[in-house]
């Protein structure tokens, strides 16, 4: 899977890698910026060694609660991936995709407000192209809590999913990893709380008729 920042691949998908680990596959993770910067009127990484070490750190025990294989981090400015060449962006994920031949890649949905989150999913369109001998079948696109939400209708196409997993047997799991970014969760009623991805969890059930589900778009399926 593809995320923007770290957290990202928690609220997006949590749920879904830890069956995917249950089940015995085999999850990769790749994160493209680094999550901390974006706040600051210039970008100095450096000056933020400290906090991009911590969030590295809560990333990796979200991964191992999860049961991932593995965990990449990419060191492109949080929030200011328009200020990057497109392509250095999608070579990283070719190459990750290269390396790891998944047969299924998450990633962000296209109708969001971050533009990290766009400019990632859109890479990953292109990585993602169905060329000979690929082994990606599917391409699912997740919602990011806080941003895919508010986004403006009308601005760009809503995030209206047609993909539902069933993640009653690892909603707490998800629940746990979250935890584990502190720095990020924020309080009920905020979408990025503990209550609202339970209660998004619930809700995305019930539409299609199980107790807890995490929803997609669907991109791709080849079958």
């Amino acid at each position: 899977m593809v995320a923007a920042h770290p957290d990202d691949e928690v609220l997006g998908c949590g749920g879904t890698i830890a069956k995917h680990s249950i089940n015995g596959d085999e999850v990769h993770i790749l994160i493209m910026a680094e999550g901390v910067t974006s706040r600051d009127a210039f970008r100095d990484a450096g000056g933020r060694s400290g906090d991009l070490l911590n969030l590295r750190k809560s990333a990796c025990r979200a991964k191992d609660i999860l049961g991932a294989s593995t965990l990449t981090f990419e060191n492109f400015p949080d929030n200011r991936l328009d200020s990057v060449d497109r392509i250095e962006i999608i070579k990283k994920i070719e190459d990750s995709l290269f390396k790891h031949e998944p047969e299924i890649v998450y990633s962000h949905h296209a109708g969001d407000l971050n533009i990290d989150h766009r400019i990632v999913h859109d890479a990953v369109s292109v990585a993602c192209r169905p060329l000979p001998g690929v082994p990606t079948r599917i391409v699912l696109f997740f919602e990011a809590p806080s941003s895919t939400e508010w986004q403006m209708r009308g601005s760009i196409s809503s995030f209206s999913p047609n993909w539902f997993i069933n993640i009653k047997q690892t909603m707490e799991t998800k629940l746990k990893a979250m935890k584990c970014y502190q720095s990020e969760l924020k309080p009920w009623p905020h979408p990025r709380s503990i209550m609202a991805a339970r209660h998004l969890a619930c809700w995305r059930g019930a539409t299609v008729g199980v107790e807890c589900a995490e929803a997609f778009v669907l991109g791709r399926n080849i079958e």
